[in-house]
């Protein structure tokens, strides 16, 4: 059974990506597909790397690190690459944690003078 492969333009579509971000995240060596001439192609596993990749990205993990973590299964396997992807994770979790918090603080903020805004728009409605 041949191997499916994506064109540049469908592997676009695919993810929903612009070409720019396809062509970037093959300049950082986030992905490498195949190569006819000028024409790129992109197999199970170009497909598969740019789900994780978007995945990634959605957790606010960087580029540098989604490119070392997916290295990690080339060079040592997927042990190896889930052992190191459950301290990133770990240490995603903390990070986002705090900025819950934060986030938190910050409307809280802002609804406080919200409502001192409202209460001194009604004292100068009134005094005038």
């Amino acid at each position: 059974m041949a191997e499916i492969k994506l064109s540049f333009k469908e592997m676009c579509a695919k993810f929903t990506v612009t070409p720019r971000t396809l062509r970037y995240y093959e300049y950082i060596e986030l992905l490498q597909p195949e190569r006819e001439g000028r024409s790129r192609f992109y197999g199970p596993r170009e497909v598969a790397r740019m789900t994780l990749i978007l995945r990634g990205r959605k957790f606010g993990f960087l580029l540098e690190e989604l490119r070392q973590w997916l290295e990690i299964y080339d060079e040592k396997g997927t042990v190896a690459q889930m052992q190191v992807f459950n301290d990133l994770a770990e240490r995603k979790i903390v990070e986002l944690k705090e900025q819950q918090i934060q986030l938190s603080q910050t409307i809280e903020e802002l609804k406080e003078l919200r409502v001192k805004s409202v209460a001194l728009v009604k004292k100068n409605n009134f005094q005038s």
